[in-house]
């Protein structure tokens, strides 16, 4: 078992600090190639990487990049759907773990190890749902399908106090959208991490789009907080 690098206050702190966590899913056809990535990631300013378990060998992966990056960024799971997955990423020692939908036996795992958990919800009563089962954050998936930024701002309205992560969908276009929608930060997939740039081992095709989103996110913030 590899104990976490951070607190989980630490944890959820850095996650909103960065605002932006990658989901590595498709495309990463090995382990090095994910690795190659977290590191692209890191240079270019996201210190956050969410390493799905679709992923090829996902706990070998994600202890790699632990022992690779050591501590520049925080790792944590994604599309975790059981608890035996979410405790085996746990003990590879995964920072925060991240489900498609509301799983319960997903959130408990995460709590009873006092890490992170990011619970998936899409309507206002698996929202509240979350939330009850001791959700940290609120994954909304797939927040483009529903709405984008106009969604997210209706949901803020009954629940001003928590910690929505709209993740589907998000662009370059509309990332700045969410956060003034009022998101505390935004799950990005194929818009950060192209598939085709991944075959490619593009790296620095995904720096250079890592520095866009960052951009786009700090220009995002001046505006909300200004």
């Amino acid at each position: 078992m590899t104990a976490a690098l951070r607190s989980r206050e630490a944890a959820l702190g850095q996650l909103r600090g960065v605002g932006i966590i990658p989901v590595l899913r498709g495309g990463a056809d090995s382990k090095e190639t994910v690795i190659r990535v977290a590191e692209t990631l890191v240079d270019a300013g996201v210190s956050v990487v969410e390493v799905t378990m679709t992923v090829p060998d996902p706990i070998a992966a994600i202890t790699a990049i632990i022992r690779r990056l050591g501590g520049k960024a925080i790792v944590g799971a994604g599309t975790v759907t059981d608890a035996d997955s979410a405790q085996r990423a746990i003990d590879a020692g995964a920072e925060f773990i991240v489900s498609p939908a509301l799983l319960p036996d997903v959130i408990d795992v995460a709590k009873r190890n006092d890490v992170a958990v990011l619970a998936g919800a899409l309507t206002p009563t698996e929202v509240l749902g979350a939330v009850r089962a001791g959700a940290d954050m609120v994954k909304i998936f797939p927040a483009h399908s529903v709405g984008g930024a106009a969604y997210i701002r209706s949901l803020r309205a009954p629940f001003p106090d928590v910690a929505l992560v709209p993740t589907g969908g998000v662009t370059l276009e509309s990332v700045g959208d969410f956060f003034r929608a009022g998101a505390a930060a935004v799950g990005v997939g194929a818009e950060l991490l192209p598939k085709d740039a991944l075959a490619r081992r593009d790296f620095e095709r995904i720096g250079a789009l890592a520095r866009e989103f960052i951009a786009a996110v700090k220009a995002a913030r001046m505006v909300t907080t200004g």
